[in-house]
């Protein structure tokens, strides 16, 4: 789902030590200079395992965040910033928290126009002096789409689905792949790997491939490698299957009741589908399946599902992302403090826009401090996040070409896909909001 929240306001809450101070006391964060610096643009020379090497434990525990940010440009002030974290601009944010990435929104003041959205996120990345930043996106397309009405308009999957031609997902995810990488925008929170097998789904429906795990399998796989022919990483999601439930887990925690044989046989194809099409991240879904983990945990939480099912079973050793943590599904349970310290427990290696960063990014810290988390299992998940970052060239210097999104090539394209579809999605039941 990744955070369809309204963005409204929150009270301010006390700054923590920026990781730079706690790593040395010897001298302040580099402030972000007109001529890029090695560590920004040494694409050839940046090595993800090096990188961890020099990591201290601070920079390593703000990798796993990836966070939003307030305003259009990376130096432009924001009341939002300074009561979320202490600082004014985008750019502060990034340098006082070094996160592993952010996230654009409208609702955020981050996309008016495409020189703006180019803009914002070179300045973004360039405020990020020590670790190439992630800028990632939820482009579904459809009726998901944070970057309408900029880039090209395509359909959403179910019209896509009901093509039944794998070519259409795949152009359709190349086309929105090429745009993303010409406004800075390295990876996509998409595709929608849920079978959709409940018509009621309040959050799902016309965002999934279809209810058939085959041809939702076959539409994901090829989505990826659009993305992928682009150059830009993709995230399938919501994992292990949000398709059969009633419930938002944006205002709930929904509860679906299939059993290990139907998981197996219904939400887990399009998941493999993706693994085996080299998909860069999971996302995991604010759901409790009780037959898959008794403990009444959602699955962002469960170390049977992520690190069992997805990491044992499926053999992904990708990046595991959470969903939104701001979503009531996954904040009814336990705190702000320790949501983010049990999902990396169960296996998430990106923490999806805490509610609280400052909270969030202190009781990480703490918990590796302790011993809860091993500094091994800490380890673990920046060597992933930086392996993305370098495989999808975050480590490159920022190019971008506003200019070229919505060409005639990506508006044919966009033409020939609804067309094939029109007919057919407006006589399927899950043509509804």
């Amino acid at each position: 789902m990744t955070g369809c929240s309204a963005g409204t306001g929150a009270a301010a809450r006390p700054a923590i030590t920026p990781p730079a101070v706690r790593a040395s006391t010897a001298s302040p964060a580099p402030a972000a200079s007109p001529s890029p610096s090695p560590s920004r643009t040494a694409a050839p020379g940046w090595n993800a395992r090096d990188a961890l090497a020099r990591m201290s434990l601070e920079d390593k525990v703000g990798q796993l965040f990836v966070t939003v940010v307030y305003g259009s440009h990376a130096d432009s002030g924001s009341k939002e910033n300074r009561a979320r974290y202490g600082v004014a601009t985008p750019a502060e944010v990034i340098e006082k928290y070094r996160p592993g990435g952010v996230i654009l929104f409208p609702w955020a003041g981050n996309v008016s126009s495409a020189k703006q959205v180019a803009a914002l996120t070179t300045g973004l990345r360039e405020a990020s002096s020590r670790t190439p930043l992630l800028i990632g996106v939820d482009q579904e397309n459809g009726i998901v789409s944070r970057l309408s009405p900029l880039v090209t308009k395509l359909p959403g999957a179910m019209a896509i689905g009901a093509t039944g031609d794998p070519d259409n997902a795949r152009d359709a995810a190349r086309v929105t792949g090429e745009e993303l990488k010409d406004l800075g925008i390295a990876l996509d929170f998409a595709p929608v790997a849920d079978v959709n097998v409940n018509p009621r789904n309040p959050v799902i429906g016309p965002r999934a491939y279809g209810a058939d795990p085959k041809r939702v399998s076959t539409m994901v796989g090829a989505a990826v490698e659009g993305f992928h022919e682009a150059g830009v990483a993709s995230v399938a999601k919501h994992f292990p299957g949000h398709g059969d439930t009633s419930v938002d887990s944006h205002t709930g925690l929904p509860v679906i009741r299939h059993s290990m044989a139907q998981w197996r046989k219904l939400d887990a194809p399009p998941f493999k589908a993706a693994i085996a099409h080299g998909v860069d991240a999971i996302m995991s879904a604010h759901v409790v399946m009780p037959e898959l983990d008794p403990s009444g945990d959602p699955a962002t939480l469960s170390r049977r599902i992520l690190t069992g099912l997805l990491r044992d079973e499926l053999g992904f050793d990708g990046v595991i992302s959470t969903d939104a943590l701001d979503m009531a599904g996954v904040r009814k349970k336990y705190g702000d403090a320790e949501v983010p310290v049990r999902a990396v427990l169960a296996g998430a290696d990106l923490l999806l826009m805490p509610p609280d960063l400052p909270t969030a990014y202190d009781s990480v810290l703490k918990a590796v401090r302790s011993g809860r988390i091993s500094e091994k299992r800490l380890d673990q998940s920046v060597l992933r996040i930086l392996t993305l970052k370098q495989e999808r060239g975050m480590a490159d210097p920022p190019e971008t070409d506003p200019g070229a999104l919505r060409s005639p090539e990506h508006l044919k394209v966009a033409k020939r896909v609804a067309a094939a579809g029109a007919v057919r999605a407006r006589s399927l039941p899950l043509a509804r909001s």
